[in-house]
């Protein structure tokens, strides 16, 4: 690897092959969430696991978080031989690098929408594959690449904040009944530049809060105003108003480490926790 790579992937805990147990309690845990966003009125959507670089640009990525940006290139055939070496390809191989990996999956809720009219309640879920390029990984609580299911809400203010503290409620109930824990905690909001007037009112205001396992944050509910409204012209119905945006994300890896470290590594223990919780829930 180059000396300026962020991570090693020789080491097995910056990428993980899940076994069949495990994948079988990943897949509960996000038909759980997912059912939660479709009970409310969430139609699903199936985004891509990369975007157009110039796509994310839109959102500020490579400006607040160029740290954490993964890209994908095409190899050059004409200038390179095509043929890795050392367990990497030689920039001269590449060509330039124009597909982004995303580092969350809301992304794909606004680029949907892009150039439309919303009606105030609309309700998006989806699930999608995000990359981060971390200093450091350790397993399912920190990948290079994860899974993040979310609930999307688009139109008036009063809608995404409805949203937020309906699904703040569920999120705790549903980990009271897991006996998990989990704290509320206020965090920084990724989408706003830290010199920018929103990062001045997100300050006075927090926009952003985790729910946390310990020190591991394992979902989020996020609130955005017109931040992705007004990049992607997306506009509320009868109105001329940029939409308002909020979300709520699930790490689903994250969830998985919290839920095997509770019973003990035992996956199918975990399994029947989370659907008698669920049940409970519903």
């Amino acid at each position: 690897m180059p000396p300026t790579a962020r991570f090693d992937l020789g080491t097995g805990d910056a990428l993980v092959i899940l076994p069949p147990d495990q994948t079988e309690l990943l897949r509960e845990l996000d038909a759980v969430f997912s059912g939660w966003g479709r009970a409310a009125g969430a139609r699903e959507i199936l985004p891509p696991p990369v975007y157009p670089v110039r796509d994310l640009e839109k959102f500020d990525v490579y400006t607040n978080f160029p740290h954490l940006a993964l890209v994908g290139a095409g190899l050059d055939l004409d200038t390179g031989s095509g043929k890795p070496s050392d367990g990497g390809f030689a920039p001269e191989s590449l060509l330039g690098a124009r597909l982004g990996l995303p580092h969350a999956t809301c992304y794909g809720a606004y680029l949907f929408h892009e150039n439309t009219h919303v009606p105030d309640g609309t309700l998006i879920t989806l699930v999608n594959r995000c990359f981060r390029n971390e200093e450091h990984y350790g397993g399912l609580r920190r990948l290079l690449s994860f899974q993040m299911r979310e609930i999307v809400a688009l139109g008036s203010y009063e809608h995404t904040q409805d949203t937020i503290a309906r699904f703040t409620e569920r999120i705790l109930e549903f980990s009271r009944a897991l006996s998990l824990g989990l704290e509320k905690e206020a965090a920084t909001d990724p989408f706003f530049e830290n010199d920018g007037a929103r990062a001045l009112l997100s300050r006075l205001s927090p926009v952003k809060y985790e729910f946390q396992a310990g020190d591991l944050a394992i979902a989020s509910v996020n609130t955005h105003r017109n931040f992705f409204g007004e990049r992607c012209n997306i506009r509320r119905e009868g109105s001329d108003e940029h939409a308002f945006t909020s979300c709520v994300a699930f790490g689903l890896e994250r969830w998985l480490a919290v839920l095997l470290d509770r019973h003990d590594g035992d996956a199918h223990r975990a399994l029947e926790a989370v659907r008698a919780a669920a049940e409970q829930v519903s």
